[in-house]
Order: C-alpha cells, then sequence, then structure tokens
C-alpha cells in the first residue's frame, strides 16, 4: 500500500476552529398570545366529554388522570388569559386511523397515556389567526417536562400552516377548529399527535447501523470532527444536548463510502498512482468508518476539515419536511455561524395532496441536489421527519458539498 499521509482531495479544506455551536444554548422561541375570551360556557373537559366524536380521546384524557397529574380535573378549570389551554384533539376516526380502539387505550400504560395528553396540551391559547407561517418551524412547549431536574424545560410542538396546510408537526389539522371553550381551544388533527422518540439525535446516530443505509460513518465523522476542539460545546454535545433544536441531513453509509472513494482515488491519482491502482486502495481505505481515524487520511480528512462539512448538513431549527417550499429556496445551516456570508443550502419539496412524495436538499458545491429519503410511514427508524428530543433527522443520498 502506498503512503499516502499527503493525499489532495477535494474536499475544501475549511478553517473553522472558531464554529459557534448556537444550538448549545438556544431558548425556545413563542407564538404571540392568542387573547383569551371571556370564561363562558363548558370547560375543555366537559367539551370533549360531551362531544360524541371525541369520546375515544377523552377515554385516553381519563386514562391518564390514573397518574399523578388528573387532566380531566386541570381542564376543567376556567382559565383566565395567563392560563388557559390549547388542546389539539384526534376525533374518533382519526383515533381508530392511529390504531387506538377502546381495548388498546384500556391496556395501554398510563404513562403513555400521560405523555400523550401532556403533549397534546398546550399550556397557553393559540388559535388558528396565531400560527405563523414561517420556515423553519417556530416550537411551541407543551406539558411534558422530561427531566424533574430542568423544570423549565419541555417537549415541543410546531404547529404551521406551511404550505398553506395548517398542522401540528406533520399532522394536518381537521374541522372543527378554534373551539372556544371556558379555559381555552381546541384544534382537531387528522391523527394523534405523538411526542418525540424519548432519545436523542445523538441516540439515532450512534445506534444505526443498518447496512447501506446506517449512519455509522457519520458517527465516526462527528468524532473525528470534536478530536480537534477543546471546545466543550462539540457537536456530539449539541446532538445530545435536550435544549438543542436541531435538524440533521444524515449522509447514509453508502453515500460517506462511495464519495470517501472517489476523493481518495482522485487524490491518489494527483500523486501519481495509476488509476486502476487508485481506485482499489481508495476502494480499501474507504471501506470502513475507520477512515475518519487513519492516520494517513489525518492531512486531508482533518478534525476542521470534516466540522466544516458536518456543520454544513445541520440547521439550528426542526424541520418536518411538510413545511419545505415547493420552489428551490436557499436556508442557512450551521456553518453560518461561522461563515454568515455563506448562501446556504437549497430546499424544495414536492407534494401529493397533503403529504411530502419527494424533496431534495443541494449543497453549494454539488452539481445536482440530493434527495432526501422519504420514508411511507413516519416509523421509528425510518428516513424521513425522525423527530427526537432535540430534533428531526432525515437522510440523504448525497455528502453536501459547501463549495
Amino acid at each position: 500500500m502506498t503512503t499516502i499521509n499527503k493525499i489532495k482531495t477535494a474536499i475544501l479544506p475549511f478553517v473553522l476552529g472558531a464554529v459557534i455551536l448556537s444550538s448549545c444554548n438556544k431558548d425556545v422561541q413563542q407564538f404571540p398570545l392568542s387573547a383569551m375570551a371571556a370564561p363562558v360556557g363548558l370547560s375543555l373537559d366537559s367539551t370533549i366529554k360531551t362531544t360524541d366524536n371525541d369520546s375515544m380521546y377523552y377515554r385516553l384524557v381519563v386514562k391518564a388522570s390514573l397518574g399523578p397529574t388528573n387532566f380531566v380535573n386541570l381542564l376543567k378549570g376556567v382559565g383566565s388569559p395567563n392560563n388557559g389551554y390549547t388542546l389539539f384533539v384526534p376525533d374518533n376516526a382519526a383515533m381508530i386511523a392511529s390504531g387506538f380502539s377502546s381495548a388498546v387505550i384500556s391496556a395501554i400504560p398510563v404513562a403513555s397515556a400521560i405523555g400523550i395528553v401532556s403533549y397534546n396540551v398546550i399550556p397557553q391559547v393559540y388559535d388558528t389567526a396565531s400560527i405563523p407561517n414561517v420556515f423553519p418551524n417556530f416550537p411551541v412547549g407543551t406539558s411534558i417536562f422530561p427531566s424533574p431536574a430542568a423544570p423549565f424545560l419541555t417537549f415541543r410542538t410546531f404547529p404551521s400552516k406551511r404550505p398553506g396546510i395548517l398542522r401540528v408537526n406533520t399532522i394536518p389539522m381537521t374541522t372543527p377548529l378554534n373551539v372556544r371553550t371556558a379555559n381555552g381551544i381546541i384544534h382537531h388533527v387528522a391523527a394523534l399527535v405523538a411526542p418525540p422518540n424519548p432519545t436523542f439525535l445523538w441516540d439515532r446516530i450512534n445506534t444505526d447501523v443498518t447496512a447501506s443505509t446506517g449512519l455509522t460513518y457519520l458517527k465516526a465523522a462527528i468524532l473525528r470532527a470534536d478530536s480537534g476542539t477543546g471546545n466543550p460545546c462539540t457537536l456530539q454535545s449539541a446532538l445530545l444536548n435536550p435544549a438543542a433544536n436541531l435538524t440533521v441531513f444524515a449522509p447514509t453509509d453508502a453515500v460517506f463510502q462511495g464519495t470517501l472513494t472517489a476523493l481518495i482515488t482522485q487524490g491518489l491519482i494527483a500523486q501519481g498512482v495509476p488509476a486502476a491502482t487508485a481506485a482499489a486502495q481508495a476502494a480499501f481505505l474507504a471501506s470502513t468508518p475507520a477512515v475518519f481515524s487513519n492516520q494517513l487520511l489525518y492531512g486531508t480528512l482533518s478534525a476542521t476539515t470534516v466540522k466544516g462539512i458536518l456543520v454544513y448538513h445541520l440547521f439550528t431549527n426542526t424541520s418536518f419536511t411538510v413545511n419545505f417550499p415547493m420552489t428551490a429556496t436557499k436556508y442557512p445551516t450551521l456553518l453560518n455561524s461561522a461563515i454568515p456570508t455563506h448562501q446556504g443550502v437549497e430546499l424544495t419539496a414536492t407534494f401529493t395532496g397533503p403529504f411530502v412524495s419527494a424533496a431534495t436538499i443541494k449543497g453549494l458545491g454539488n452539481a445536482t441536489a440530493a434527495n432526501i429519503i422519504i420514508n411511507s410511514a413516519a416509523a421509528p427508524n425510518g428516513s424521513s421527519d425522525q423527530f427526537y428530543i432535540n430534533g428531526v433527522l432525515h437522510k440523504i443520498t448525497q455528502l453536501l458539498l459547501p463549495q
């Protein structure tokens, strides 16, 4: 094997030792408060209890009330402009479509019912007129407090009206909307709005070893990027930070392997290695995630260079594909923390009805756009709109090049 510690490749050698991970200290944004109507009529509890079409969701509320928080009593209280609630309610058809039945509700653990209902209760009043049509999405705190040690920190939900469709996260809202009660407001949704997976983005990256489509190269790249900094606010720490609000565009193992093989081949050929030999050596070197810890490649895959590329794959906001623009539009990435004038990446989505059937992201240095791998259902360990405590992950089909 030829010594290749001086390989030159097409990877841009960024000097990003001062990259700021702004997500390490990011406040939760809030919508402007809706004016709370004077208390009149039934409470939230009585409204859903007496609405036949909401009876299954009410059973879930009752089940959740078996825990430390009595949600029935919580939703009974007559509120004021400062303590009214917004409640997202799937009707009976939406509950059934979400896999719930009376038997399922009876069988689920109380803790699960508490998690779902808590996530559906916003401790402020938002009518649909207050929901913004902006991207990336604004986070809104729910009634889930995942850690007693951080009572100010809640799981977040993301109401939106982009592009022209009212949603909560990826779930469309349905009629009736803006149902005023004595202590809040009810919006109906087309399916149960589930809390995020109760793990972190790093946990997904750290454990996804799926052949070809896994994230083992991404994990190795993150560790390589973090190895060159004494700053405690590393990429890994940001991906483990419960207060962070991130979107990760994650190249798969096959993408990393193919890209690195091509780039190392180019570098070897530039060193005078015959093309066939260069291709074979490059394929060997890039065949495992250990390519990032190969000291012969440190001159090329330096911690600074790898970090510069990785931060180009991160947004400091949670961005669901259903809120992507329908025409190609540029947005900043975490790279803009170090290079404010950078043009960012270009996003676009194609819709079939209310759902995204295709989406792309294009780096400034990419000849073509990468596809976001749209999963058929937003199931755990899928490939798009994977929702975790501190953000969303989408798998993509190219490495994004900043230049």
